[in-house]
């Protein structure tokens, strides 16, 4: 039954339909297979068999009556900074290393209810801050394709799971692109939806303004399963946005022969500076698959996107510093035991409990938020946001996707810009300005692209939308899946 963890989730759900296999057959492969590879890889923080099964049997229970769905049954990975009932949540840091939720984020309520079952929690950087995995508090993820490489980040366990077989989808979280980076860097699709698409209750916030929850998969039809499933309005998330989405938009938008009518642009003085010549090159491939297949392909001009990182990295540590505030070692998390008084409780906790990185943008938050540089910094970065949020919303008045390459080269190897902060934060040149308006972004996988050493590894495309506008993104990434010239291949982990 080894083949069963190959299927992706619209084909297992296919499958346990027909009764070609059970949920438990299918949840004990994937669970025999995190068992043999998650050593090697650290794509899963926490993995929990006993509530897999569990979740399985009644996925079956519910199949034998009749009841069929999309997720009925389908094994997933939930990235370990989301909120679990009954599994522990750690956000990859020592602070919350035992840490056991009290109730489900509300996505993960929706994804249990709609009956997929939960094969554990996967690795991300500490508390999302990152963009490699390297900065978990529990150990590096490795990359599938070359385990000397990174995942990306900072959803790269979750990326590493899917592409590694090792569970049939996932979920991810992106604040200024950690669902599209690693799934470029991991091969496989990673959808950003709409800022408020979907609820952020009981998500560990990183940037309250730019977090949202998304799926990672195989193909571009499960990203969309996964995300008609989540998404709707909560009462406990007040920026949720009001009504549910319309399943026959969806199912038209992935039943398009053509692109025909469908404009892309591409803010070319954007992305030619520093594209690895091979990420060059098959972006220009893969403009011509979508140009063969009906869309019109125009230029377009975002002078201000290139300031999307200087924003994004003064608007993000100010919210950390704020969000983390609460790890304080008095109110939950980790507390020093070594501490002789109230400061030190303070001090030594969050000093023990949160890593550098962590440790880095708190401080950077704080001095942007503090008297005297309010305005210079936090203030001035807000203004510089309202305007990229005005130029992208003005070019998808011309066309009607942006496309650009995810990120500006493949994996890099594990330890190589750990040592260089800027570099790393660099590697969302081409994602945060999506992120910070607030648009909906797909990676699909593009091909693969030699590094500079000359390792084969996959690269991503990336679609930017209109806000609300999913059924269009994923509608143009189902056609780019189908039609591009990408090698079907996977990762040699045997």
């Amino acid at each position: 039954m080894a083949e069963l963890s190959t299927l992706d989730a619209t084909k297992t759900a296919e499958g346990l339909a027909s009764k070609t296999f059970t949920s438990v057959e299918v949840t004990q492969c994937y669970l025999d297979r995190i068992a043999q590879l998650n050593p090697r890889l650290n794509a899963y923080l926490t993995v929990s068999p006993e509530t897999a099964l569990s979740e399985a049997k009644a996925a079956d229970e519910r199949l034998a009556k009749g009841e069929r769905g999309a997720l009925l049954g389908v094994p997933i990975a939930v990235k370990d900074i989301l909120m679990t009932l009954g599994i522990r949540t750690t956000a990859a840091s020592k602070m919350l290393e035992h840490y056991q939720p009290s109730f489900d984020a509300t996505a993960i309520k929706k994804l249990r209810a709609a009956g997929a079952v939960i094969l554990g929690k996967t690795n991300l950087d500490e508390f999302a801050h990152g963009a490699s995995t390297e900065n978990s508090a529990y150990g590096t993820t490795k990359n599938p394709w070359d385990t000397t490489r990174v995942p990306g980040g900072s959803s790269g366990g979750s990326a590493a799971a899917v592409a590694a077989d090792l569970c049939a989808a996932a979920i991810g979280t992106d604040t200024g692109g950690s669902i599209r980076h690693p799934a470029a860097f991991c091969g496989i699709v990673g959808l950003k939806p709409s800022y408020g698409r979907i609820s952020r209750s009981g998500l560990l916030s990183m940037t309250s303004s730019t977090d949202v929850i998304g799926p990672m998969t195989k193909t571009v039809a499960d990203a969309a399963s996964l995300l008609f499933t989540m998404a709707g309005e909560d009462s406990l998330d007040q920026t949720t946005a009001p009504g549910t989405l319309s399943p026959e938009e969806f199912s038209a938008a992935l039943s398009k022969k053509d692109l025909s009518g469908v404009t892309i642009g591409v803010p070319r003085s954007f992305i030619n500076d520093g594209l690895l010549p091979g990420v060059a090159e098959r972006f220009e491939a893969s403009l011509e698959a979508l140009k063969s297949i009906g869309a019109t392909i125009v230029d377009i001009e975002l002078p201000h996107a290139k300031y999307g990182i200087a924003a994004y990295y003064v608007i993000t540590p100010s919210e950390i510093s704020s969000n983390l505030a609460r790890f304080d070692g008095i109110r939950y998390g980790h507390q020093s035991k070594t501490a002789k008084s109230l400061f030190d409780v303070y001090a030594q906790s969050r000093g023990e409990g949160l890593g550098p990185e962590v440790k880095r943008r708190i401080m950077l938050g704080t001095y942007a938020l503090s008297a005297g540089y309010y305005d210079a910094y936090y203030k001035t970065a807000q203004k510089v946001r309202t305007v990229i949020v005005k130029e992208l919303d003005a070019a998808l008045t011309t066309c009607d996707l942006i496309a650009t390459p995810t990120a500006p080269h493949v994996a890099f190897q594990i330890g190589k810009q750990s040592d260089d902060p800027l570099k790393m934060y660099l590697e969302d040149v081409f994602m945060s300005p999506a992120s910070l308006a607030g648009l909906p972004a797909i990676s699909v996988p593009m091909d693969f692209v030699a590094s500079e050493d000359g390792v084969e590894m996959p690269t991503g495309l990336q679609l930017i939308g209109r806000r609300f506008d999913e059924a269009m993104v994923l509608g143009t990434a189902h056609l780019f899946e189908q039609h591009s010239d990408r090698i079907d291949r996977r990762p040699n982990l045997s």
